[in-house]
């Protein structure tokens, strides 16, 4: 029998108007901004690892571990601390930890090596799971009818900020130097601490679990809910691939024929933002009961970008088309798993972001590890082959997953 600590069936419901929707209509833009801003700090390096690279006299293959660094600190907040959503009061929790990652660019901005570099990324990847912890906080102010587009419009907000994070970086550190990047984000990041201090709406702890037994609880619902292990493994290899491709995009318009500049570089995640705002409401086919078969056309669209991407390596319209059709299915992927998630224990809805985080960035870090090794090895081919046979091991995964019992396919 379920009880308020351990999570409820796929099936079970709450008690008719349990839920009172206490978003309005601004509190979600907010959490979506707030939650971008804050997850962009993962992605400042990315289109600047050439950059760093020379003025911290490192090699370009070392500089490609800060966003391994970065993700595995992430996937260890995400493990560590987004489980307290559901046992401390999420009014100080969420801007205490936006003021940890202050202090966290901050030491990136001052960083005098490589090596101080690394470790201060990690720990900034560690401290950056705001965003983490207000999507599931909208789940839980949302009304049950209308969760999947609130969810979705935060999660969009998230995918936008790591879009836009390469752009913005890209150029202030044309600008300005890479080092300024971090300065300004530390700025931002105390401001929307005071913000979201002072918006976010009194809401009780859902659980009084002691720590460690907080932390079993992810796993318990992990093992005991065969829809919550595919629904990670889906989420993890869309993720692992989504970072692969992007790492390696680096690489390749850095060298010839392109030979672009950071900020150039940075341009292009601007055109990933169309596939980003295309996915916005996207939770709602989740609302629908259309959230399964979605998923698999996602995918489909997913082996689509790899193959074309295998052919596009001179051509700038080719890796256009490529970025925006691969961040329109990833996104939509995304967030119709993590909507899927939050339908199975509202009272554990942080617990069930952490294990979909964790596994994410897990899958992130392996990515972005295997873009700089394929690289070496095979170039832009040996990625785009890599980035379509995981796909097509994935829509393998679905297509034989969705045969048993799986998730409600709505919001419960």
């Amino acid at each position: 029998m379920a009880t308020p600590d351990t999570p409820t069936p796929p099936t079970a419901s709450p008690p008719a108007g349990a839920n009172k929707n206490r978003m309005g209509r601004g509190l979600p833009l907010l959490f979506a901004v707030a939650g971008g801003t804050a997850v962009a700090n993962l992605y400042w390096a990315q289109p600047l690892l050439d950059f760093i690279a020379r003025d911290l006299h490192a090699s370009t293959a070392l500089a490609g571990w800060l966003v391994t660094a970065t993700q595995i600190g992430y996937a260890a907040g995400a493990l560590l601390l987004v489980p307290l959503g559901d046992v401390l009061d999420r009014r100080r929790f969420v801007p205490g930890m936006m003021l940890c990652a202050a202090v966290a660019l901050i030491a990136c901005a001052l960083a005098p090596s490589i090596g101080t570099l690394l470790v201060a990324i990690t720990f900034l990847g560690l401290t950056t799971v705001s965003g983490q912890l207000l999507t599931p906080l909208a789940g839980d102010l949302a009304d049950d009818t209308d969760r999947g587009q609130v969810v979705g419009t935060v999660v969009s907000g998230l995918l936008i900020g790591i879009l836009t994070s390469r752009t913005i970086s890209g150029l202030l550190a044309d600008a300005a130097g890479w080092r300024t990047i971090y300065f300004v984000a530390a700025a931002v990041s105390v401001a929307f601490a005071v913000l979201l201090r002072r918006t976010i709406p009194p809401l009780a702890p859902k659980t009084h679990l002691p720590y460690p037994q907080l932390l079993l609880s992810v796993w318990q619902v992990i093992r005991q809910e065969r829809a919550v292990r595919w629904t990670l493994f889906l989420g993890a290899t869309a993720f692992g691939v989504f970072t692969m491709f992007w790492t390696a995009l680096t690489f390749l318009l850095s060298a010839e024929p392109f030979g672009y500049s950071v900020s150039a570089i940075g341009m292009f995640g601007l055109v990933g933002l169309a596939g980003a705002l295309a996915v916005q409401r996207a939770g709602r086919l989740h609302d629908r009961g259309w959230s399964l078969p979605a998923t698999g056309w996602g995918w489909a669209a997913i082996v689509v970008s790899f193959v074309v991407a295998a052919f596009a390596d001179r051509s700038v319209a080719g890796i256009i088309a490529v970025i925006v059709l691969l961040d329109i299915a990833v996104q939509g992927v995304n967030i119709l798993n993590q909507t899927r998630l939050f339908a199975v224990a509202p009272q554990a809805r942080s617990r069930l972001n952490t294990a979909f985080v964790t596994c994410n960035f897990l899958g992130g870090a392996v990515g972005s590890a295997a873009a700089s090794v394929l690289w070496s090895a095979g170039g832009w081919t040996a990625v785009s082959l890599t980035g379509a046979g995981l796909a097509c091991a994935a829509l393998l995964v679905w297509a034989l997953g969705r045969r048993g019992p799986l998730l409600s396919e709505r919001s419960s």
